[in-house]
């Protein structure tokens, strides 16, 4: 081989939240799973992810995988880089959630349970780039030629190796986009078509949903660093909604803020602190009904967090849900005096249209 790992992926910049025109470029789902660069060796494969270790190395992923390991050296030529994304499949949509406890067993035993979850969870490849095959590398090479080059390596292939669905119509795009979501589409990516590989690099674009919704404030995080006096600063919000029952659930959290401004919003909600006697949605709530932060799990530490008076109304961003949670964390767009939080319920959220992943990788 000639590439060998570590090499860092293209990546993708953000183009916005509606579709470009189509012209000289590709469009492929943006994947809700672990992107990863195969290198299928002469005897072994690397899955290499984007996460690294502890002293700054890319993580092999192979360990986590091994129905993956076995299938790429069946199926994929000795001295072949690919580029694509590790998903887990649960009743028709991809499920980030089956896909991150497939990395859990690191800290257990080990053997065992990585075999046991193989089995019981297993992963597929989506394939969407070669960056080598048979000793000689495609890098400098213009998308559209590497794609082909990939469909006619993936021509054999079989489950759980795919190739990902690409199209230049901007038409098929959108009903990827709209009509998909719900099965675990994250967006589009957009390739220019005479474009290199470039790695480390966003030379290409994304598309991403983007959503508003009207949220409850009802608690805050302290930052991992306190302000220059040495007192806490805000590190997230915590955003709550009502379901038809009248209770309060915790849906995600609001960050990405300045530190002046964090040390401000620290002054700003210490009127609305919820004395500890005090009732409060979240800390009296049966969490086996009601979804509350700060809990606790064998996979991570109880994250401490200071009760508010559930009376503030804020307007955020969200990209999508997973179950009653926002997907990933929600953007601060302005605080809503005007509203009554008792309005704020899940009902107003967009539901997109039910489908199942397996209709759009039947035509791939």
């Amino acid at each position: 081989m000639i590439l060998v790992p570590p090499i860092e992926p293209m990546l993708a910049k953000p183009l916005g939240h509606t579709l470009p025109s189509g012209e000289g470029v590709a469009f492929e789902p943006k994947w809700d799973g672990f992107r990863c660069l195969v290198f299928r060796r002469a005897d072994d494969v690397v899955l290499q992810g984007r996460g690294r270790s502890r002293d700054g190395e890319l993580v092999d992923l192979a360990y986590a995988f091994p129905e993956l390991v076995e299938t790429v050296l069946a199926q994929v030529p000795a001295g072949t880089v690919l580029d694509g994304e590790i998903v887990a499949e649960r009743s028709g949509r991809l499920d980030f959630g089956t896909l991150s406890s497939r990395l859990r067993p690191r800290s257990e035993a080990g053997g065992p349970n990585i075999a046991r979850l193989a089995r019981t969870a297993p992963a597929s490849l989506l394939l969407f780039d070669v960056l080598e095959n048979d000793g000689v590398t495609f890098l400098d090479e213009p998308y559209q030629e590497r794609h082909a080059r990939l469909a006619s390596l993936a021509a054999p292939w079989s489950p759980p190796l795919r190739l990902t669905p690409t199209t230049t119509d901007p038409a098929v795009a959108l009903s990827w986009f709209t009509g998909f979501e719900s099965a675990g589409v994250d967006g589009l990516i957009v390739k220019p078509l005479a474009d290199p590989y470039r790695p480390g690099v966003r030379a290409q674009g994304k598309v991403k949903h983007q959503r508003t919704a009207d949220v409850v404030l009802a608690g805050w995080r302290p930052h991992v660093r306190p302000g220059p006096d040495g007192a806490p600063m805000v590190g997230s919000l915590l955003l709550g909604l009502y379901d038809e029952a009248g209770r309060l659930h915790h849906v995600g959290a609001a960050s990405a803020f300045s530190a002046a401004r964090r040390a401000e919003l620290a002054v700003e909600l210490e009127p609305l602190t919820a004395a500890d006697a005090a009732p409060h949605p979240w800390r009296d709530a049966d969490p086996a009904t009601v979804s509350v932060p700060g809990e606790a799990s064998r996979w991570k530490k109880e994250q401490p967090w200071i009760a508010l008076r559930p009376e503030r109304v804020l307007e955020v961003t969200y990209e999508q849900m997973e179950g009653p949670r926002f997907r990933h964390l929600a953007g601060f767009l302005r605080w809503r005096p005007d509203r009554d939080p008792a309005s704020c319920r899940f009902d107003q959220l967009e539901v997109p249209p039910a489908s199942d992943i397996a209709d759009l990788l039947a035509g791939s």
